[in-house]
Order: C-alpha cells, then structure tokens, then sequence
C-alpha cells in the first residue's frame, strides 16, 4: 500500500466508500479520508485487513505526500470522484 493510493473500505459504517491512503502508521495501520466525510485533518485509522486495495495511485496526491505531508480536501475529493467516475465507466 502507497500515500495515494484508493482504496475501498470493507467494513464498518463507511463500507464501500473509496478512500485515498493518506498515511501508513505500520504493518497493520494506515489512515484514509476522502476529503468529503473524512477530511484529511480527521483521517481514520483503519487496520489493513479491513480495505480492499486498488491497484490506482494518483500520483499528484502522492508525491505531495511523500513530500509535503498534507494535501487539501478539494484534491482528495478530486482524486476519489475521478476514480469512482471512471471506475464505474468500465463496468
């Protein structure tokens, strides 16, 4: 799992919502938002057992990451509406 990657969540209240992985804590732990409902500032801490990766890595978001270590709501909005769009596009 890479900063920037989308995910989806596989349980719990937000189940099926896209995500964008904004940190890893360990082996176990990253925290997701999405810029809309779970706001970068307010990631959740989720273990990894409970996501279901996608192989999509918005480069953008990631280097500033990597980086930076911030990015705004707008951009992860940006990158998950992007992905769900083109995403359900393909089906």
């Amino acid at each position: 799992m890479l900063p920037g990657q989308i995910v989806y969540s596989r349980s719990g209240r937000d189940a099926g919502r896209a995500f964008v992985v904004v940190a890893i804590e360990d082996e176990n732990y990253i925290f997701i938002a999405d810029g809309d409902i779970r706001r970068f500032e307010n990631a959740k801490k989720k273990k990894k057992k409970h996501i279901i990766e996608t192989e999509f890595v918005d480069k953008l978001i990631s280097e500033k990451l990597i980086n930076f270590g911030r990015v705004s709501n707008a951009e992860l909005r940006r990158a998950v509406k992007s992905y769900v769009c083109n995403d359900a596009e393909e089906v």
